[in-house]
């Protein structure tokens, strides 16, 4: 098969994985940056130029659409759909999971348990928003945030006065959030492909450091989920059509609760704690998609 990685970076762990695993199974492999492609709309004939190239003979794609470029990077996505060449993940779903609001209702109107969570039309009455979510602490969020930019532990009512007064002025809209404590600055990272749970790490954040993002210095280690564990991210996983994503939750005195799920997330961290092949997993759903 001809598999086309919709990557802005050929050098990153993920990328640099899926390109071996789908060498070794003697697919041909192309990294393009989505925001080189030229979308061509005309009547029953989509197309994609990339530097000078139509992408006309391509099998399968692989999204990893970074979140700065989530409107551009959908919509080449969504132009190779309507060429009708498999997708990991589809544009539609993507485009839902980046935007935490609109994720967070679809999982809660499918009872999935998360932390109590806020939305308000740039309220300027804190406490009555703080008091909603059950006090202080709260996190406060972005709605398009990503590893753990935009994420705020506001700890007294001035600071999240604070927090929120900042995020308005820039016109940027936010989630307050109920605080898990008793999570110690940590959480679950479960990475599903094709409807199940192919590894689990569990994060901790840095001493002092309540995001156990990666990226933000945080560590991790293997991790074997629980049945509760599976089923809640298997469950938010089907909710937000996503064959492929990392669910992440946290642990709470009132069981699992999903924090977030990422449509393109990142198998450094997983691989590595779990010892699983996940790279191998993608390839190997991409095969059973084309057959189907």
């Amino acid at each position: 098969m001809n598999i086309v990685i919709l990557s802005r970076n050929i050098n990153l762990y993920s990328t640099r994985r899926l390109i071996e695993e789908a060498h070794l199974r003697n697919h041909q492999v192309e990294v393009i940056d989505p925001l080189e492609c030229d979308l061509i709309i005309e009547k029953e004939k989509p197309t994609i130029l990339y530097r000078d190239t139509y992408l006309d003979n391509i099998d399968a794609i692989i999204p990893r659409i970074g979140a700065s470029v989530t409107y551009y990077g959908c919509a080449v996505v969504r132009q190779f759909e309507m060429m009708n060449v498999f997708s990991t993940v589809s544009s539609d779903a993507i485009i839902k999971s980046r935007d935490k609001l609109r994720s967070f209702q679809h999982l809660s109107k499918a009872g999935i348990d998360m932390p109590k969570t806020v939305f308000t039309n740039y309220s300027r009455d804190t406490a009555k928003v703080i008091a909603q979510v059950g006090g202080i602490p709260v996190v406060i969020k972005l709605l398009e945030g990503t590893q753990g930019i935009g994420v705020v532990l506001a700890e007294s009512e001035n600071a999240a006065e604070s927090v929120l007064e900042a995020f308005n002025g820039l016109e940027a809209r936010a989630l307050v959030q109920e605080y898990i404590a008793e999570a110690k600055g940590a959480d679950l990272r479960a990475l599903i492909v094709d409807g199940h749970v192919v590894g689990a790490m569990k994060r901790q954040g840095k001493e002092g450091e309540f995001r156990s993002n990666l990226h933000r210095g945080g560590t991790y280690e293997h991790y074997k989920l629980d049945d509760n564990e599976i089923r809640l991210a298997l469950k938010a996983a089907r909710k937000l059509k996503l064959p492929i994503c990392g669910v992440d939750i946290l642990q709470s005195n009132r069981g699992p609760l999903v924090m977030e799920v990422n449509s393109t997330p990142g198998l450094e961290g997983v691989e590595i704690a779990s010892g699983k092949n996940i790279a191998k997993s993608i390839i190997t759903y991409i095969e059973r998609g084309r057959v189907l």
